[in-house]
């Protein structure tokens, strides 16, 4: 995998753009005015990242694995130690699929009815292989959401869940915590 290097990146013009940023060259950008980017993020190969009027907000040591899309209108937050799996798929806009209106991007607006709704992922969450995150959905702190699952409501913090639609499995454990006080010194992090 290639990266951009630090003058690539910030010729491409993200509204914030941390240090320590590996981006792949592979990787598409749209309305990257709106995009904030923290420092120690890794973005793969394959990945689509495309803002809406609400922005992209990508926190502080995240990782986004190759073929993710964040995609809508409405913002998507990724706080801290956020870590996406390959494959996964992020809505802040959503058609309405009842065939009560249109659908698709070609169709003017005043034919369909778009659910568009802020997506928060909240610190030290983790999202498995081939997930699907709907408009509205919070992913509250710690959660772990098991590959293939589809989340269409939002989520209790420290908790598994799996499935489509997601459910919860069991509560996950805090152990990792353990290792932020150490992590944020070696990175200088106040």
């Amino acid at each position: 995998m290639s990266f951009l290097s630090r003058e690539e990146l910030l010729q491409l013009g993200f509204n914030k753009l941390g240090y320590n940023v590996l981006i792949s060259e592979k990787a598409v950008f749209y309305n990257v005015k709106q995009i904030n980017i923290g420092s120690n993020v890794r973005i793969d190969d394959f990945c689509i990242i495309s803002a809406g009027k609400e922005g992209i907000e990508i926190g502080d040591f995240v990782h986004i694995a190759c073929y993710v899309s964040l995609i809508g209108n409405s913002k998507i937050k990724l706080e801290d130690y956020v870590g996406l799996s390959s494959k996964v798929s992020i809505y802040s806009s959503s058609d309405d699929y009842s065939g009560n209106f249109m659908t698709n991007p070609t169709i003017p607006d005043e034919y369909k009815n778009i659910d568009s709704r802020e997506v928060i992922l909240r610190k030290y969450s983790i999202i498995g292989s081939g997930t699907v995150i709907l408009p509205g959905v919070i992913i509250e702190e710690g959660v772990a959401v098991g590959a293939l699952s589809l989340v269409t409501k939002s989520v209790k913090e420290w908790s598994i869940y799996i499935g489509a639609p997601a459910k919860f499995l069991k509560e996950r454990k805090k152990e990792m915590l353990r290792f932020i006080p150490e992590l944020k010194s070696k990175f200088k992090i106040i």
